[in-house]
């Protein structure tokens, strides 16, 4: 029996579901350009086990990550299971941790090292609603002072307090964080946000005046936002079909 047989064998049938979406939502960040060489992160809370995740090995492309070498730790980084023996990036398991450890209603953390992202992270307006993609985060976006690379673990507590509430959070002159009660939430979350900075940077870019919508019309499209479960899942299965067609080889 093989290694990557034995070990989704060994997990239950929600884990093993976990590391599939989780897997794919690597996979996805690759096919939409939005990793960064072998750095950045997304991980996924198991099912059932609080205090136990999920992320990607140190060392890995995102396009190389599958359900059997993501790497299993407690809420202290500390390594359960990894199949590769390359362990994770501690940097990035801090600023993961944060959020896990004080939103429970998190299932998945997202984080990216975009040029949009970064772009608008060193603007020092922020996230501008100029768009209906950024009219999303309106109100609902934190914003997180950069204090350096992220290995000081007690920059934990003022991460968790800038995100608040939120599911979307801008690291200044640093890059994009999303979460979600799902991993599909997160993934479309940060796809939103992205094309959003994106879209920002173009607009910015020209010198042009930008033209600012009624404040109704930015609250009233945020709040439509705020009920888009049944569009994240049928996103969800119609990106998971576009792998199916590409390369499935995220399941192994």
């Amino acid at each position: 029996m093989s290694v990557s047989h034995s070990l989704m064998t060994a997990a239950n049938a929600d884990e093993a579901q976990v590391r599939r979406d989780l897997a794919a939502c690597y996979r996805l960040v690759a096919h939409f350009r939005m990793s960064d060489l072998t750095y950045t992160h997304i991980s996924a809370r198991v099912p059932d086990r609080g205090e136990q995740f999920l992320l990607n090995a140190f060392g890995l492309l995102f396009e190389e990550v599958t359900a059997t070498n993501l790497v299993k730790v407690d809420a202290g980084g500390r390594v359960l299971i990894d199949p590769t023996g390359l362990g994770i990036n501690p940097a990035g398991f801090v600023i993961h941790s944060a959020v896990h450890a004080a939103r429970p209603d998190i299932a998945c953390v997202l984080h990216t090292h975009t040029t949009a992202g970064m772009a608008v992270a060193a603007q020092d307006q922020g996230l501008l609603p100029i768009t209906q993609h950024a009219m999303r985060f309106h109100n609902r976006i934190g914003y997180h002072d950069y204090e350096g690379i992220s290995l000081d673990e007690s920059e934990r507590a003022r991460l968790a307090r800038d995100l608040g509430p939120h599911k979307a959070m801008i690291l200044r002159n640093h890059g994009l964080l999303t979460c979600g009660s799902t991993i599909a939430e997160a993934f479309n979350l940060m796809l939103y946000l992205e094309r959003a900075c994106q879209a920002q940077v173009g607009a910015l870019a020209g010198g042009a005046r930008v033209r600012m919508p009624s404040a109704e019309s930015i609250n009233t499209t945020a709040t439509i936002f705020d009920h888009a479960e049944a569009a994240i899942a049928n996103d969800w299965k119609a990106l998971l079909r576009l792998l199916e067609r590409t390369d499935a080889s995220y399941r192994n």
